[in-house]
């Protein structure tokens, strides 16, 4: 079975946390990626922004604030405040740091593809980032590691 450095990209496209949200739209488009890496300075992974990070997808995503009643003067939630206040946070992000998804799942590159492949199955991710001694070497995704498992099936 081969590991995730035989099939991952290399030298992936990334962004810092201190890019503007334009920046990053831009980069998603001229290199036509659903999400990229955030990076700090010395080429550690420290978020991960995607698509869902951007958009909001239907009725339940949109910035309604949560059921409440009002109490001699103060505000009483019924449902969580927590999943509003890190949307909000997000459709009004300046930075990457403001909207990405920090400490983002990674596998080291001697990582097995199987195991690459139970990590996206069960986080329901499509883009792994790839470490070498914490930093990023590469990105695996859905489809590389598809491919690698049904190759070694043959």
């Amino acid at each position: 079975m081969p590991t995730v450095a035989e099939i991952m990209e290399r030298d992936p496209v990334t962004v810092s946390p201190e890019d503007t949200v334009e920046t990053l739209l831009r980069t998603l488009r001229d290199h036509e990626l659903p999400g990229v890496p955030v990076v700090n300075g010395g080429g550690r992974p420290i978020g991960i922004v995607t698509e869902a990070d951007l958009v909001m997808v239907d009725e339940e995503e949109d910035l309604r604030l949560p059921l409440h009643i009002d109490l001699f003067g103060a505000q009483i939630f019924l449902g969580p405040v927590k999943r509003f206040e890190e949307r909000f946070k997000k459709a009004i992000a300046a930075t990457v740091g403001e909207m990405m998804t920090p400490d983002p799942i990674t596998v080291d590159s001697d990582t097995d593809v199987r195991e690459a492949a139970r990590i996206i199955a069960e986080r329901r991710h499509n883009r792994l980032p790839v470490v070498e001694h914490g930093r990023l070497v590469g990105v695996v995704t859905r489809l590389d590691v598809l491919e690698a498992l049904v190759d070694d099936q043959r």
